[in-house]
């Protein structure tokens, strides 16, 4: 299974040399656009079923992850650029101001 990191080089904002708890704030961030994303999907009927040949029960309690995989992408691609957002109020916080 291929591992996405949350400080993908293909983000521009995604610098190397962050201390350990901009990282972790990034990395927060990343998790907050991507769950949000995720909620979109299944709000939109993204994995629903189609008809009653669909899979069932089974197919809708692990349409989910299908949909945090999706959203997980969406993000490593660029996303929205909430992520950065996020990034930015955490630091602003944590300096006060």
């Amino acid at each position: 299974m291929t591992e996405i990191s949350p400080l993908s080089p293909a983000q521009p904002w995604v610098k190397s040399d962050l201390p350990l708890q901009e990282a972790r704030a990034r990395a927060a961030a990343v998790a907050l656009e991507a769950s949000f994303l995720s909620e979109m999907l299944k709000s939109a009927g993204f994995g629903s079923q189609v008809n009653s040949f669909s899979g069932g029960a089974g197919e809708d309690h692990f349409a989910s992850f299908h949909r945090d995989a999706i959203a997980r992408r969406m993000v490593a691609a660029g996303g929205l650029g909430m992520a950065e957002q996020f990034f930015k109020s955490m630091m602003e916080a944590k300096d006060g101001t």
